[in-house]
């Protein structure tokens, strides 16, 4: 583990931040949890971090040694505010930074792709955490969460794609790592989890567990892009509904053994995930 110091986790309440956030206090490390709102995040201090409010930024990075990057949600230039922050951090003694980007947008490529590219330039020490999609975006506030709950719809555009979604405490937990081993990884890492599934078999596995019928209604990108258009910017959502078309030629059809090598332990199933999710509504309205 590397000496004791500051860790700036920023989005520290959202699905990976909070997570990050936790594991990390709970294994004695000093936490900063950054968010919009200075919200109480049990064992950290909390400060108010706006990407978009430079005036938020000196504090939030003061006496931080590593940081762990959430790019702003929705924006599709990240670049534009986060590399300016990037280099504030380094000059303000940060030494190691944890990106998240995703497992559909390579070094250079579109969005976070661009400060992907830029951060081994920045950093002596880094990681790129690369997941696929997020197990939590059929449980929580997402789109699909809420397609499955109020309409038994999953909609996508991904057609028979399969994807190795991963549960975001298995990210958590490589990010965790990434921000205090010894060794950083030097590298972008693709997390999945333990196999691919297709969009049907989602909406199967939810029918299964939750006992009432939900379906896979299949768009086509342009239906897809329109639909997201209701809830993001229509250009994130064009940017959205062209990551299905890539799913649906296969590009997200793959299983790493990530999680399991840096974390010594194997990643969740989709079925465990929503079992355990669905079991916990249950109980808050039982």
């Amino acid at each position: 583990m590397t000496a004791a110091g500051t860790i700036l986790v920023i989005g520290a309440t959202g699905t990976t931040g909070s997570r990050t956030a936790a594991g990390l206090t709970a294994a004695g490390h000093r936490v900063r949890a950054a968010g919009r709102r200075a919200k109480p995040v049990a064992g950290a201090e909390p400060v108010a971090f706006d990407w978009y409010d430079p005036a938020t930024h000196p504090a939030a990075l003061d006496g931080a040694d590593r940081v762990y990057l959430v790019p702003p949600v929705g924006d599709p230039d990240p670049a534009a505010v986060m590399l300016p922050f990037l280099r504030q951090a380094r000059a303000a003694g940060v030494r190691r930074a944890v990106l998240l980007s995703s497992s559909a947008v390579p070094a250079g490529g579109p969005a976070v792709g661009a400060v992907h590219q830029a951060l081994p330039g920045l950093f002596e020490q880094w990681a790129v955490l690369r997941p696929s999609w997020f197990m939590q975006n059929f449980t929580g506030t997402h789109t699909h969460a809420r397609g499955i709950r109020d309409e038994g719809v999953v909609r996508t555009a991904a057609g028979d794609g399969r994807v190795g979604f991963v549960d975001a405490g298995d990210i958590a937990a490589v990010a965790v790592r990434a921000l205090t081993d010894a060794r950083v990884p030097g590298t972008d890492l693709v997390l999945t989890g333990p196999e691919t599934l297709s969009h049907d078999d989602i909406a199967a596995i939810a029918t299964e567990v939750t006992g009432r019928p939900v379906v896979h209604r299949r768009l086509s990108v342009e239906q897809l892009a329109e639909h997201l258009a209701g809830e993001v910017p229509a250009r994130f959502a064009e940017l959205l509904a062209g990551l299905d078309r890539a799913i649906a030629a296969g590009a997200e059809d793959r299983v790493t053994d990530t999680v399991r090598r840096v974390t010594g332990r194997a990643p969740r199933s989709f079925r465990a995930h929503f079992e355990a999710e669905a079991e916990a509504e249950a109980r808050r309205h039982g």
